[in-house]
């Protein structure tokens, strides 16, 4: 039976940039870094693994991802900081969730999400 996602990997044309945005949003890179072919960075027991493509090559909509954090409203001040743009604010869903919506530099759809009868607990990061 399945449990969880352990990972979820993401094409990039740019490594530097993608790392640096997925730094924003909380993740650690664990493995590679900005000059290399593959990274895989971790924000508590979520992975995300970055690996680049050439610029010919493209990719079209796929869906989304979605991260639990605790302090969605504090991301999205981060990620505004950082000079991102997401292209919903924060708002409360009729499903029980906070949440907002972002596009990271390559054009991947992720959303970051709480459950809102779920108390605050922080994800180790």
């Amino acid at each position: 039976m399945i449990q969880s996602i352990s990972a979820i990997t993401l094409a990039t044309h740019d490594m530097a940039r993608a790392v640096g945005f997925y730094s924003v949003a909380g993740f650690s890179a664990v493995h590679g870094g900005v000059d290399a072919p593959f990274t895989s960075l971790r924000s508590g027991t979520c992975f995300v693994n970055l690996t680049a493509q050439p610029a010919e090559r493209a990719w079209s909509w796929w869906g989304r991802v979605i991260f639990y954090d605790s302090d969605v409203d504090g991301l999205y001040a981060r990620m505004l900081a950082a000079g991102y743009r997401p292209s919903t604010k924060p708002r409360d869903a009729e499903w029980g969730e906070r949440y907002f919506h972002i596009l990271d530099p390559d054009g991947h759809e992720l959303s970051f999400a709480w459950p809102l009868d779920r108390p605050e607990n922080p994800p180790a990061r």
